[in-house]
């Protein structure tokens, strides 16, 4: 549905641009009411304009802290046109339609920035805490079924577009320009929050790059011991705990650049032995890892971690006996952190309950963010779909879904070999399957370990039966994946021909 601009309200920092649509605005006789030194912008230009506080009937106030936010400015954008209770209201209180907001917001960042080289001060940090143009950015876009809303210079040329074409917009065009102010106000927000709440880092993931931590680290663990947790440490943490959280019996994992390098799954009051067979696994990885167990840390397990003289970037894990404790803390570097709460169960994370972490990721991309759901699923063993002659053993079928696992929290192209319960070798972060294969099997065979009877998981599907045929050669006995390729049936002949059991699950675990 089209509607026509015949009002438009203009408060912006920046008038860089601004000339241009005003211009355009008069041409199509909008009436245009604006605040102090923009209204003085806009009058040098030869434009009639209308001062808010002619409207409002009050002058600005607290320094110009106040100057828009009155209900005869915001119930001219807020009011739904179309609503008769609304329109009696708008009547009774002699309130004007306002069809489109321009709005380019205090320049915090950038005063932010300043103050960062040694430039602004905290004062004048605050003050360009914008308030007034934030709330007129957010009215608008809530009721972009009758307002349009430009959060920022950079949306002049899109308006520009339109308003050389006439003074109408269509929903879509109000939906999307909404959608921008949403993303404006949300980065303008992230930027104050970080200011108030941020923690600067030592350093990003390289010495010469800045960093700090926006949010309560205190609402997931307490540090017990150790110095500062640096910008590697937390995401490498992150990768731990829910690497370890995906297993509801006793597991421990080490993470190292974010991949599972060691892991182990044992029965119940069996850590200690979960902790031995993850670090043996691969105990030149295990150097300067992330040690994370689903369970209490014993004395025990940090009676070995000193005799293996271990350095250990960070260990956490849902408590630690005070032997245990006393200890890890004679590494005075070691951050030793205890969860809050407790580590969650695999039931919270496959739910989606995660108290850690939200169930939604953000992450920057180009000048935009990119969201998605969490990879949540865990296989277990009503996923697994037996394409093969053969279906696979009951102790199969445990390590297949460990595997699972460990694979999911493996960066792609990544396959696992696992036997009774323990990671034997992983290869992750290949261009193909084939090499990430073959990296596994090296690895293996660099620690003495044998593959025969071991289980084979990969991330995704097979796409040629190379690894299956590779994998059979080496006495791997079963494999899991998740099947969709247009090759997969040349993957199950040739697990046929070895005598290996192969099972689909239908969920693909990327990481990138």
């Amino acid at each position: 549905m089209k509607k026509k601009i015949n009002s438009a309200l203009i408060s912006v920092f920046n008038k860089d641009g601004l000339d241009e649509i005003v211009k355009l605005l008069a041409k199509q006789d909008v009436k245009i009411i604006s605040t102090g030194g923009t209204a003085e912008f806009i009058r040098k230009l030869g434009v009639s304009v209308t001062e808010v506080e002619s409207i409002t009937n009050y002058p600005a106030l607290f320094g110009g802290r106040v100057k828009t936010l009155q209900p005869q400015i915001f119930g001219g954008i807020l009011n739904r046109r179309d609503n008769t209770d609304d329109q009696k209201e708008k009547a009774k209180h002699k309130i004007e339609d306002i069809d489109l907001v321009i709005v380019d917001l205090y320049p915090f960042e950038e005063t932010l920035a300043k103050r960062n080289n040694q430039g602004g001060t905290e004062e004048e940090i605050i003050e360009k805490i914008d308030i007034g143009g934030i709330s007129l950015i957010r009215a608008a876009a809530k009721n972009f079924n009758d307002v349009v809303v430009i959060p920022s210079k950079n949306q002049y040329a899109e308006l520009a577009d339109i308003l050389k074409k006439g003074n109408e917009t269509t929903l879509e065009e109000r939906k999307k320009f909404a959608g921008n102010a949403f993303e404006v106000t949300s980065h303008y927000d992230s930027a104050i929050r970080g200011y108030f709440q941020g923690t600067e880092l030592r350093y990003g993931e390289n010495p010469h790059q800045k960093a700090e931590f926006v949010g309560s680290l205190a609402e997931s663990f307490t540090q017990l011991h150790g110095k500062e947790l640096s910008f590697n440490n937390l995401i490498d943490t992150e990768a731990a705990i829910l690497a370890v959280s995906d297993f509801t019996d006793p597991a421990f994992v080490i993470i190292k650049h974010m991949n599972a390098c060691g892991l182990a799954v044992r029965p119940e009051g069996k850590l200690f032995e979960a902790y031995k067979a993850a670090y043996n696994a691969d105990p030149l990885s295990a150097f300067g890892g992330i040690l994370a167990g689903n369970r209490t840390i014993t004395e025990d397990i940090a009676k070995l971690i000193k005799k293996q003289k271990l350095f250990i970037e960070v260990i956490i894990a849902p408590d630690f006996e005070k032997g245990a404790l006393d200890i890890l803390m004679e590494k005075k570097d070691c951050r030793i952190l205890k969860c809050l709460p407790a580590m969650p169960s695999a039931q919270l994370v496959q739910a989606g309950k995660n108290p850690m972490f939200p169930n939604r990721q953000v992450r920057t991309c180009f000048n935009g963010l990119l969201i998605q759901d969490r990879d949540t699923h865990v296989e277990t063993e009503g996923d697994l779909k037996v394409t093969t002659k053969r279906a696979p053993t009951e102790s199969e079928k445990k390590d297949l879904l460990i595997a699972a696992i460990a694979t999911k929290h493996l960066k792609s192209n990544s396959v696992a070999l696992v036997k009774d319960g323990t990671l034997l070798a992983m290869g992750c972060g290949q261009t193909s399957r084939i090499d990430a294969l073959k990296q596994a099997i090296d690895k293996a065979g660099k620690f003495g370990f044998s593959l025969n009877g071991s289980v084979l998981s990969s991330e995704a599907f097979f796409p040629f039966p190379d690894c299956v045929e590779l994998a059979g050669k080496m006495g791997v006995t079963a494999v899991i994946q998740p099947g969709g390729s247009k090759n997969d049936q040349a993957s199950i002949d040739m697990a046929n021909t070895y005598n290996m059991a192969m099972v689909a699950t239908g969920f693909r675990h990327f990481k990138h």
